[in-house]
């Protein structure tokens, strides 16, 4: 239900869920696949201990 709500939203999810159904996708797949973006925003944020911040950017520090 929460993935549902998101598509509906003027966010980042919300953003994602018209921007892969304008390329083509199909609804169920792009659900799916926000659901999972949600999870793993909120796994991040607990583990971390901070707040959700809509402008982080992830640096990969680990050299090749």
């Amino acid at each position: 239900m929460c993935a549902l709500t998101a598509t509906k939203m003027k966010n980042s999810f919300g953003d994602y869920f018209r921007r892969k159904i304008a390329e083509g996708k199909h609804k169920m797949l792009v659900i799916n696949a926000l659901r999972n973006k949600i999870v793993l925003t909120i796994t991040a944020v607990v583990q971390k201990q901070t707040r959700f911040d809509k402008n982080y950017i992830y640096q990969n520090l680990q050299k090749p």
